[in-house]
């Protein structure tokens, strides 16, 4: 039905047209997404970690009695953390979805990015971008193999998000499996054929991978709209319910 080969080669087509306007989209994906590798070294202490011990006159149960100020501060930045990947991030994923989908129609209209900030479009995306990680991760805490299947079940629910945000939240998500049925292992493949490209730009004191994602996020909105497309001649889903033909 598809072949890596073919996929790759409409991605790039795409790029070739407005490959900056894509770079930035995947730069919002991966910020809001939580994507993009962390290579900061957070050593407070430096190298004078080492006399701590000598300086601190307290007792260890002195440390013990600000231990309620560190965790109530961690809780509260993990809540703030959750909040922003909720509320903000996304919207801004569904958003950079359709990004992709609309490019690969000739459609490079940034204002894509922020199409879910509309009020039933915006609750529509939270409530199905919540339930597909909600059960996600209830696979994950039964076996890792089950939730590492499950989410490449799972993987085309924000494009379906992005095509009809105000679709039933469980109805994205069964779309998704029937989509991805008998296609799972070949799109893990998939992935793993950008990992030369990633190592390539990990050289480049990792600011190569930047410029990978793109070609990444092209790659799989090609891949969405053949899964699609089969979809569809299939009877799994229409036209209508996908609003493939709307422009708004």
């Amino acid at each position: 039905m598809w072949t890596r080969k073919l996929i790759k080669t409409r991605a790039k087509e795409v790029l070739k047209i407005s490959y900056w306007k894509a770079f930035l989209v995947s730069l919002v994906i991966a910020l809001v997404g939580g994507t993009s590798s962390n290579s900061f070294n957070w050593r407070f202490g430096g190298d004078h970690s080492g006399n701590i011990s000598g300086k601190y006159s307290g007792s260890v149960s002195d440390l013990w009695a600000y231990a309620p100020i560190f965790i109530g501060a961690f809780l509260f930045i993990m809540v703030l953390a959750l909040a922003f990947r909720i509320f903000l991030g996304y919207p801004l994923e569904v958003g950079g979805r359709r990004y992709f989908i609309r490019s690969a129609q000739n459609d490079f209209d940034m204002n894509n990015l922020g199409f879910a900030f509309v009020k039933l479009k915006y609750f529509g995306v939270i409530k199905g971008m919540l339930w597909r990680a909600f059960i996600n991760l209830l696979w994950f805490l039964l076996l890792i193999i089950p939730g590492i299947v499950k989410f490449y079940a799972y993987r085309m629910v924000p494009y379906i998000l992005a095509d009809n945000p105000q679709i039933n939240y469980k109805r994205a998500l069964e779309l998704s499996v029937k989509m991805t049925d008998g296609q799972k292992f070949s799109i893990f493949v998939l992935d793993l054929s950008f990992i030369g490209w990633y190592l390539l730009g990990m050289l480049a004191f990792f600011v190569g991978i930047l410029f990978v994602m793109p070609y990444q996020n092209a790659t799989e909105s090609e891949l969405y709209m053949i899964l699609r497309q089969h979809a569809i001649q299939n009877g799994l889903c229409t036209n209508e319910e996908l609003l493939i033909d709307e422009l708004s």
